[in-house]
């Protein structure tokens, strides 16, 4: 499943920001003691780079509060029980940030979408962004492909991208080693 190099990087900032955060629903990030990623203008400014966000405008203590303040409802829509619901939750996130898609082409990018105006607060940018990646993953791709890593020490958020919908862990290299070193491990002490 590959989207275009700007609906990826929105998507994967949808995901990032779920997870940046601290989490009401059991461990995360494999068990190590939960640290918020979001508390300085330094950490939103990194975030928003690595993610090419463009012309994020000026930042400051406020706009990481309301970034921080996002992650919760990003967050709902992988929590959701079923894909009806989160439609609805993508639905109010895209009507609470008075999406308004536009073509455009700045920079020399390809034309592309950008649901707010450059001028528009970072929250709801991102909120209209997040909203229409997570739109269209559900639109293309089914509720299936969100998914909550099976690590019982890590409750991160990813989108599947694997062909056959299998991906069950947030990072192969991390979660799904783990399980897998302690099942090898397991069963040698059972022989």
């Amino acid at each position: 499943m590959d989207f275009d190099h700007y609906t990826d990087c929105t998507v994967q900032l949808a995901v990032d920001l779920a997870n940046s955060g601290t989490s009401d629903d059991g461990p995360r990030n494999n068990g190590e003691p939960e640290q918020d990623g979001l508390e300085t203008v330094g950490e939103l400014c990194t975030l928003l780079r690595e993610h090419e966000v463009s012309h994020p405008g000026k930042i400051g203590r406020r706009e990481v509060d309301d970034v921080r303040a996002l992650r919760s409802k990003l967050r709902a829509v992988w929590q959701a029980a079923t894909a009806e619901e989160a439609a609805n939750l993508v639905n109010a996130l895209l009507a609470q940030s008075q999406a308004l898609p536009q073509l455009t082409d700045h920079d020399g990018d390809a034309w592309h979408l950008h649901f707010l105006p450059p001028g528009a607060p970072l929250a709801m940018r991102l909120q209209a962004e997040a909203g229409m990646a997570l739109a269209g993953v559900l639109r293309a791709d089914g509720f299936v492909r969100l998914r909550t890593c099976a690590s019982d020490t890590c409750s991160d958020v990813f989108v599947d991208a694997s062909r056959n919908r299998s991906r069950r862990y947030c990072d192969p290299d991390t979660c799904a080693n783990r399980i897998n070193v302690a099942a090898h491990r397991a069963r040698q002490r059972a022989d």
